[in-house]
């Protein structure tokens, strides 16, 4: 009886090929924009991730405090708080740490030739190779000795040595920084954008030559922190805080001269900012299924209303409650699934679309694919046993009588 059931119901829906088709179209849509908007979601989330950790693992960045100026509170750094002292300090007495590299960092225009390039000069130590995960493509990384004795060498980021080589050899040659002439010693690999910007934007020189050669300041703008491990990296930011204030003799009731920003937990919040973003998206989307499910239902009323004769033809000739309302469950079902399926196909190939077209980046779920999947046979059940149980509870004389 089941075998005849599932004849019956897939006669049923041939008979009706285009009404089935426009049946299908509210979940064709609803699950393939649960996988889109997912994937969005997914991909926005997997590039803010990526972007953050292309700033370097386990890492803590100290910045100065805002400064006051006419009685106004000034941008954060904008405050001279810092300086080498403070990096060796913790350096020497914070356990838990990897490398400490100091930093600062002003923009210059960068002259090769007739070539020219505005971009970020960034005067620090050779630990910012490990700490800011630094490849070296061409050269090599300047030496500690290099910061020691001041000397006059660059290593240059993909963008700036393109801009300026146009694909010919940099190492050896010699550039002019602020109209001061530096020897190019290495290229870095590219490594794209991030949180903070373009990373091959820039040129890095070793500390003591640009505080002193170039810029003319003794102070730090930053200093960069590698911890050992996520697991001793929020110890570690109190460590710093607790040291900093103690150098700075700061009093209870002062508030930091200086911030430190943990990117782990900057990760972890664009993480679940990204999160509440994509389950949004996917609710939105999810409601579209919700609409295809009322046109289920409408759609099996007017053919249960159709129908009433044949029904009461068939419980006249012995058919049962469970036979007429398996008939129309699986109508409903045939016409879920069947639209689940073609929204997996539309849904994975307007992520592509979307990701190629846009160039935004998407990322296929698996798990968003199954449970749009299995959301839309629910809807099709769910939807479908209304219509179902009132063409199986028809009084079969009554039925018949029906014109």
């Amino acid at each position: 009886m089941f075998s005849e059931s599932i004849s019956i119901a897939l006669a049923g829906l041939k008979a009706n090929k285009l009404r089935a088709m426009l049946t299908m179209l509210g979940i064709i849509i609803g699950v393939g924009a649960v996988i889109a908007m997912v994937s969005i979601g997914m991909g926005v989330k997997d590039k803010v991730a990526t972007s953050i950790a292309g700033l370097g693992s386990n890492l803590l960045v100290v910045t100065p405090g805002a400064s006051n100026a006419g009685g106004s509170r000034q941008a954060a750094g904008s405050s001279i708080t810092l300086n080498e002292k403070d990096a060796l300090a913790i350096t020497q007495e914070i356990s838990g740490i990897n490398m400490v590299a100091p930093a600062v960092t002003r923009s210059y225009q960068v002259v090769f030739g007739n070539q020219n390039w505005t971009t970020s000069i960034q005067g620090t130590t050779p630990d910012i190779q490990g700490i800011r995960n630094y490849n070296i493509e061409e050269g090599s990384f300047f030496t500690n000795q290099d910061v020691e004795t001041r000397a006059r060498v660059a290593v240059l980021g993909k963008t700036v040595a393109e801009n300026l080589f146009n694909g010919g050899t940099a190492i050896g040659q010699t550039i002019r920084i602020n109209n001061a002439p530096f020897r190019v010693v290495g290229v870095l690999e590219a490594k794209g954008e991030s949180a903070g910007g373009n990373q091959d934007d820039t040129v890095i020189i070793p500390l003591k030559t640009a505080q002193e050669r170039l810029m003319g300041i003794t102070y730090i703008q930053n200093i960069n922190v590698q911890a050992t491990g996520t697991d001793v990296i929020y110890q570690v930011q109190d460590d710093i805080t607790t040291l900093l204030r103690a150098r700075h003799k700061l009093a209870a009731t002062t508030p930091d001269d200086f911030t430190v920003r943990n990117m782990v937990a900057i990760m972890a919040a664009a993480d679940e900012t990204t999160s509440m973003i994509t389950s949004l998206l996917a609710v939105v989307a999810g409601l579209s299924l919700l609409v295809g499910g009322i046109g289920i239902m409408n759609i099996m009323l007017v053919s249960v209303t159709e129908r009433t004769r044949e029904i009461g033809i068939r419980k006249a000739l012995g058919a049962r409650y469970q036979n007429i309302l398996l008939q129309f469950l699986i109508e409903a079902i045939v016409i879920s699934v069947t639209g689940g399926v073609l929204g997996i196909v539309l849904g994975i190939g307007a992520s592509y679309g979307i990701s190629s077209i846009a160039g935004w980046k998407t990322v296929i779920s698996s798990l968003a694919i199954v449970a749009a999947f299995a959301f839309s046979v629910f809807i099709g059940l769910f939807f479908g046993i209304y219509p179902a149980r009132k063409a199986a509870l028809l009084d079969p004389i009554e039925a018949l009588r029906y014109e």
